[in-house]
Formats: structure tokens, C-alpha cells, sequence
């Protein structure tokens, strides 16, 4: 292998890894009269709490990992499962999503009951910033 390709791999692979860990903000409207705490926010996007209208990102990403992994303590599978179970008992439906992070900063600041998250590049100064995961 040369020098340059090794170069170059190197370079890939610190990419890969810098977006694998998405820093992530939690934004609520700011004018908005709920600030909840980390883990009111996990009971907001697990469906327990129904104090602010929640918004998901469609897909798996890694926003949305770093996001349910840090505040729900769950992985894409185990998010799958837990929102199966609710569904075919009938306790409970999944979030409303949304298609990227522009469209969720763009409800929330346009919403003051609603609450999101968001890879921190894209807040503007239209909505607040509860917290930021790293």
C-alpha cells in the first residue's frame, strides 16, 4: 500500500468517524414556556409525555443516534421494538417525522408547543436550544 492511499484512508476514516458522532441539539420555540429537563424530554420522544408535541427525523441517521441513544438510552432496534410494542397494544403511536433537520427547526420556531432535535449546524437563531449532546 502507499504512502498516499494510506493517506487517504486515514482521511476517510476520520470522516466517517466525525459524522458517525453528530453533535446534536434539543430546541423547543423560543418563546415557548416548557423548558423540560433530559429526561422529560426522553419521556416526550418515548411517548410518555405529551406536555410538548415532539418531532422526529425520518430515517435512521446519525443525528437521530446520538440523539436516542444519549437521551432514551435506545439503539435503532431497540427504539423499533419498544414503538412495536406500543402500537399493537394500542398504548401508543410514534412521533409525527420530518424529513431533515431544516424542516424540523422550521416547525418548531413556527409551533410554541413543539420540541425536536437537530444536528447543531443547523439552528438558527429562530428556535432555542434546550441542550446539546455530543
Amino acid at each position: 500500500m502507499s504512502f498516499i492511499s494510506r493517506i487517504l484512508g486515514i482521511a476517510v476514516l476520520s470522516a466517517l468517524a466525525g459524522a458517525a458522532s453528530a453533535e446534536v441539539s434539543v430546541i423547543v420555540h423560543p418563546a415557548g414556556s416548557k423548558q423540560p429537563s433530559q429526561a422529560e424530554v426522553a419521556n416526550i420522544f418515548l411517548g410518555k409525555d405529551k406536555s410538548l408535541k415532539g418531532y422526529d427525523l425520518k430515517g435512521w441517521n446519525p443525528t437521530k443516534e446520538t440523539f436516542y441513544t444519549q437521551v432514551t438510552s435506545k439503539n435503532e432496534a431497540q427504539l423499533k421494538s419498544y414503538w412495536s410494542g406500543l402500537i399493537f397494544t394500542g398504548k401508543g403511536q410514534p412521533l409525527a417525522t420530518l424529513d431533515d433537520d431544516a424542516a424540523v427547526v422550521a416547525r418548531v420556531a413556527s409551533d410554541s408547543n413543539a420540541i425536536g432535535y437537530v444536528d447543531s449546524q443547523a439552528v438558527t437563531g429562530s428556535v432555542k436550544v434546550l441542550f446539546t449532546l455530543r
